[in-house]
């Protein structure tokens, strides 16, 4: 029979040091929580935290959870934005995939879409490829539905984008009160 503090007998092996777990409600935590990846394409996430306040504008190659407050511009092409439940964000984004649960006061380019959730708030205009937007969401501005490759034109217009992009959008599809009234 063993018996582990005896002389002679043999050390049980050492339990593996215990790994930080990101804060709970975070896409990395609820992941780890089943066992999974985090919710990034490439593995790689930042994260500003609930007390963080970021003035001025970020930029690079790795998606990002705001959790905290953003003022300025969010410019992160090819990867994800994801405004937490917490997260306040008074800017303009453009990413890849933007997946809103919290406040976004700004417009949002997406090159494949953008996500608004139940308890999400989206005030500015967007432009994306696909929109989605659920039930109990808030949602203020103009949207412009684009083909994946066309970004190139008229996107990156300034102020008058939000008039001439309406007005495309209207025309490429009549409204209903013009189409009932031609009978």
């Amino acid at each position: 029979m063993w018996k582990p503090n005896q002389p002679g007998s043999q050390t049980p092996p050492t339990p593996e040091p215990a790994r930080p777990q990101p804060p709970a409600g975070t896409p990395a935590f609820d992941a780890a929580a089943r066992g999974g990846a985090t919710a990034s394409a490439t593995g790689e996430q930042a994260t500003i935290g609930k007390s963080l306040v970021v003035k001025g504008e970020l930029t690079g190659s790795e998606s990002l959870y705001v959790d905290g407050k953003v003022e300025g511009a969010i410019n992160l092409p090819g990867n994800r934005v994801t405004v937490g439940r917490n997260g306040q964000v008074a800017a303009n984004i453009m990413a890849r995939e933007i997946v809103v649960l919290g406040k976004v006061r700004g417009n949002c380019q997406a090159s494949d879409r953008v996500d608004i959730r139940s308890e999400g708030s989206l005030t500015g205009d967007v432009v994306a490829a696909r929109i989605s937007i659920e039930d109990g969401a808030f949602f203020k501005g103009g949207i412009d539905i684009r083909k994946p490759g066309s970004e190139g034109k008229g996107a990156s217009s300034s102020s008058g984008a939000s008039s001439s992009s309406s007005s495309s959008t209207t025309s490429s599809t009549p409204e209903p009160a013009a189409a009932g009234s031609h009978s």
